[in-house]
């Protein structure tokens, strides 16, 4: 579509600019509200991840709550109520419960 935009505009004698800055100013707002926001979020992820030890409370992906009780390089040993204990992959932490903050309740 974007090509016969332009073979259009040029054909017809137009202001080939005012074809090209909408195109690059719809990429520039792309990157900024949909590339961006994800790749820093991933890095934060990838943060959080790197500063947990065994001890901290947290939470998975599956709103599973535990302690970690043992660490890999890629996995959590966690222990849940009861004494039972999961293994779950890094990538699925998906909050530090002992560094969350708790809003306070009206």
């Amino acid at each position: 579509m974007t090509s016969t935009v332009i073979l259009q505009a040029a054909a017809g004698g137009s202001n080939m600019l005012t074809t090209i800055v909408p195109m690059v100013l719809i990429m520039v707002v792309f990157y900024f509200f949909m590339i961006r926001p994800q790749v820093k979020k991933a890095k934060d992820h990838k943060k959080l991840v790197a500063e947990l030890k065994k001890g901290d409370k947290i939470v998975t992906t599956a709103g599973i709550h535990g302690r970690i009780a043992d660490m890999n390089e890629t996995t959590f040993l966690i222990e849940v109520e009861g004494g039972v204990k999961i293994r779950f992959d890094k990538s699925a932490v998906s909050l530090d419960a002992t560094k969350a903050v708790v809003a306070p309740k009206a």
